[in-house]
């Protein structure tokens, strides 16, 4: 089994910052791309940020310039560095990972259970 669990989510004010992290554990061969995903009451999920195992990141648009994704690949482990968030961050958080538990498997889709980030003043 593998598990993604994430921490870090919690109340801010608007222009404050939180980081979220999400470690993966199990029985893991090796992670290709992570992921942070959001969904806003009423709204789809939709990608915040990606980043690949080579380091290539990829942002939407609403989070470019405020928000920094990064992973530490010895601990299996992805980071969300969200600065300058606004009402419209509000949205539980979803860690995502492409992640390839044996050589006898095609690589899976994992996620984590979420993580409430609430902008309000």
């Amino acid at each position: 089994q593998v598990q993604l669990v994430e921490s870090g989510g919690g109340l801010v004010q608007p222009g404050g910052s939180l980081r979220l992290s999400c470690a993966a554990s199990g029985s893991i061969l090796s992670i290709n791309a992570m992921g942070w995903y959001r969904q806003a009451p009423g709204k789809e999920r939709e990608l915040a940020a990606s980043i690949t195992s080579g380091g290539t990141t990829n942002y939407a648009d609403s989070v470019k310039g405020r928000f920094t994704i990064s992973r530490d690949n010895a601990k299996n482990t992805v980071y969300l560095q969200m600065n300058s968030l606004k009402p419209e961050d509000t949205a539980v958080y979803y860690c995502h990972g492409n992640i390839r538990r044996s050589t006898w498997f095609a690589p899976g889709d994992y996620w984590g259970q979420g993580t409430q980030v609430t902008v309000s003043s």
